[in-house]
């Protein structure tokens, strides 16, 4: 898949740009040089690059310059930093200008395509149109994903049930993209957050004088969505008496404005959702039947977040991508979370499912002020919470098996390699000032387990 990328060397030394060309050339990437930084940067700034390998040390313009000029100007082109002279201070200056990683030099081949591989599979995009900007890729979601892909082309009614926060009008769009009003409107309402009043007149408009302050005539969301879909959140919440006029617009395709008796035909597809138990609430009288089998003739179960823990890493990371391309500053570019920080984001229960981690991981990037997010920088709530389920988990089981196997499948997206193991140990070790103790703390690890990884990884001197 990234055999054909296209990779650009900057490189004083002739000799590995045209050996290190030739190696990369063969393994099927498109491979160009440049001698020195400004080259480098002029080639950057007149074509695209899928990676840039980025000598250290060349003269006149540093790769740490041409690395911070790329960054200040908005570019995310992943960079591979390439040094003879490899130290913390270096690695760390590098690592928060937001190089990706760094090899020193002489470069081992086998280890150079590794670290070619992994960037370029770690840059690959996250979100899309359709079903493919719904993130997820456990055995719940993919039954989800393929329930979507049934319907979508189809004109069926949809109705989505799942709890608050799981996404579901993200799936209600992915319907709507994935079907042949793709090109027309997608409307969304939630029918809890108005009055019975001001949802009747959102829902089918109304003609000027019709009550005070309607001033001008006015078309509902039924009329705007026409040709497209129409998307109606909690619809569970809504009074009997707006049940009725829904279940007539279904039936006759057609909405009659407030204050007016005459009926306008609409062409809409309705997607709808609710976290209500609507068959207990039939039960109880609270919602019309005739109205809940007209909605329920496909109906899609959105699983809560806490049932598909395997899928956070995904998450986590799409949500630091998003971070990365709202962010103000360019130079504050973030690469994901520590291998710690997700095993402590699924041990968290989240009750407010996807949104919760949403914002917790936008609450992260905030207080993040290096590349990676550390445990320290989640909300205390989340990081506390998390540590107590585990201790639970580990004191009902005597183990942690469920949140290894949990761990392993967070490695296939932002867990760090060995070596990015090592660099953020180099940024805890900064952050706290060279003090071990606290560095451990960041880190969310013990301090025993800390020296045995500065021993390993040769930073205990």
């Amino acid at each position: 898949m990234n055999e054909s990328a296209r990779l650009l060397i900057i490189d004083d030394d002739r000799a590995f740009r045209v050996g290190t060309g030739a190696l990369l050339a063969d393994e099927g990437y498109r491979v160009e040089a440049a001698p020195d930084g400004d080259a480098g940067l002029e080639r950057l700034r007149a074509d695209s690059f899928d990676l840039v390998l980025l000598d250290m040390k060349m003269p006149g313009r540093t790769g740490l310059s041409v690395l911070e000029e790329l960054r200040r100007s908005g570019s995310t082109v992943p960079v591979l930093m390439l040094t003879g002279y490899a130290t913390v201070d270096t690695a760390v200056e590098a690592l928060k200008l937001g190089a990706d990683d760094y090899l020193t030099k002489p470069c081992d081949n086998d280890r150079l395509r590794a670290k070619i591989r992994s960037i370029l599979a770690r840059r690959e995009p996250v979100l899309g149109e359709g079903v493919a900007r719904v993130v997820g890729g456990s055995a719940k979601m993919r039954e989800v994903l393929r329930a979507v892909e049934r319907v979508a082309p189809t004109e069926s009614t949809v109705l989505l049930r799942g709890a608050t926060g799981t996404g579901k009008e993200l799936l209600a769009r992915a319907i709507h993209d994935e079907s042949p009003r793709r090109g027309r409107p997608f409307v969304a309402v939630n029918c809890s957050a108005l009055s019975e009043t001001l949802l009747e007149s959102e829902l089918f408009g109304h003609v000027k004088g019709a009550f005070t302050g309607a001033v001008a005539d006015r078309k509902g969301v039924f009329e705007e969505a026409t040709g497209g879909t129409l998307f109606l959140d909690e619809i569970g919440d809504v009074s009997a008496g707006m049940q009725a006029r829904l279940l007539r617009v279904l039936q006759e395709r057609e909405v009659t404005r407030v204050g007016t008796a005459r009926p306008t035909k609409v062409d809409v597809r309705v997607v709808a959702a609710t976290h209500q138990d609507l068959e207990a609430m039939v039960e109880a009288g609270k919602f019309r039947a005739d109205l809940y089998f007209r909605l329920k003739v496909f109906q899609i179960r959105v699983p809560e977040l806490k049932e598909r823990p395997e899928d956070i890493p995904a998450l986590a990371a799409a949500a630091v991508a998003r971070w990365n391309e709202q962010a103000a500053d360019p130079r504050r570019r973030i690469r994901g979370c520590s291998e710690e920080t997700l095993r402590l984001l699924q041990a968290y229960d989240w009750p407010g499912n996807v949104r919760e981690l949403m914002f917790t991981i936008e609450h992260a990037c905030i207080v993040c002020d290096g590349a990676w997010v550390l445990p320290s920088h989640l909300p205390p709530e989340v990081r506390e919470g998390a540590t107590a389920a585990r201790r639970a988990d580990a004191d009902a089981r005597g183990e942690l098996a469920a949140a290894d196997a949990r761990a392993e499948t967070g490695r296939r997206y932002q867990a760090p390699t060995p070596q990015q193991e090592r660099e953020l140990i180099l940024q805890a070790l900064q952050e706290a000032e060279g003090n071990r103790t606290r560095a451990a703390a960041l880190l969310g690890m013990g301090r025993t387990t800390l020296w045995q990884k500065l021993k390993g990884y040769g930073l205990d001197r």
